[in-house]
């Protein structure tokens, strides 16, 4: 009682900053003070002591410092009591410094191994999710057990993952994969057991021709609407002299027509059904099911 009744009487400010300190701590398995100064506008000293009041204050056995790492880790009995152990807190806080990273000074790179489209409701597990920022963010190669609808049966897969993906759906993690000699995406759901940190990769994100290539997705009314339902729909996607640009990346082009409800390879018989189509399709091809 006397602790949840601490916990309730901290400071606004100083609360936000222990939710960042167990975010990171159970999501990413490493929390530093540049976390903390680079995501608040805070000095290094400042930052330390909120860690340490965080820890002496309310959580004595929730984080022990690591000599290797030169980090924070997360204890086995690990309980947070700021923010619950669902994956929403730490994906929001990826989707917040994301809209905060022009504006802010090292968080753009402190945060450039993810690619947030859109703040999902999903559980991802943190032991899956650990090894995998890490071997993002350091560039390293991953030995997973992973399943598929072509080999149900879980098979070991040699991967160097570069960049968390949301969809709008799922999470994907986009990585060159050994056994096809080429990048993939890899459905985080689909991972079995703990992936192994390896050693560091000579496939890095700049080699990535479908991440690294600039697409643009054109949306338009299907042509077979009235006029005036043409104009609902424009309405409707906020489209701008009847269209909507959605730029984009090559690797992600399907995932953006599958947010659209869109399949390229039907129409559908009643065009109030259909509503949105997409004008450059043609040049797209390159893109489709990869």
């Amino acid at each position: 009682m006397k602790r949840k009744q601490a916990i309730e009487s901290v400071r606004w400010d100083l609360a936000l900053r222990y939710r960042l300190i167990e975010t990171v701590a159970w999501w990413e398995g490493r929390l530093t003070t540049i976390h903390l100064s680079q995501s608040f506008g805070i000095s290094r000293q400042q930052a330390s002591k909120d860690i340490n009041s965080y820890i002496n204050d309310h959580a004595p056995d929730n984080l022990i410092y690591d000599k290797h790492l030169k980090g924070y880790v997360p204890n086995k009995g690990f309980k947070p009591l700021f923010i619950d152990d669902s994956a929403s807190a730490y994906l929001h806080l990826l989707n917040q410094n994301h809209e905060r990273a022009p504006h802010i000074e090292g968080l753009a790179l402190a945060y450039a191994h993810t690619q947030v489209l859109q703040v999902p409701d999903r559980s991802v597990q943190p032991e899956i999710l650990r090894p995998l920022l890490r071997a993002c963010r350091e560039g390293l190669r991953l030995e997973c057990e992973y399943v598929s609808l072509a080999s149900p049966q879980a098979e070991t897969r040699l991967i160097a993952p570069h960049t968390l993906v949301y969809t709008g759906m799922r999470w994907h993690v986009r990585a060159y994969c050994e056994k096809n000699r080429d990048y993939r995406d890899f459905v985080l759901s689909r991972l079995r057991g703990e992936p192994e940190v390896l050693d560091p990769s000579e496939h890095r994100r700049e080699a990535d021709l479908g991440w690294n290539t600039a697409v643009q997705v054109i949306i338009e009314p299907d042509t077979r609407l009235k006029r005036e339902q043409k104009a609902i729909i424009e309405t409707d996607y906020g489209m701008r002299d009847g269209q909507l640009a959605i730029d984009t990346r090559g690797a992600l082009v399907q995932y953006v027509l599958q947010r659209y409800q869109i399949d390229p390879t039907k129409v559908h018989a009643k065009a109030t059904a259909q509503q949105i189509v997409v004008k450059n399709l043609g040049a797209l091809g390159a893109w489709l099911y990869q």
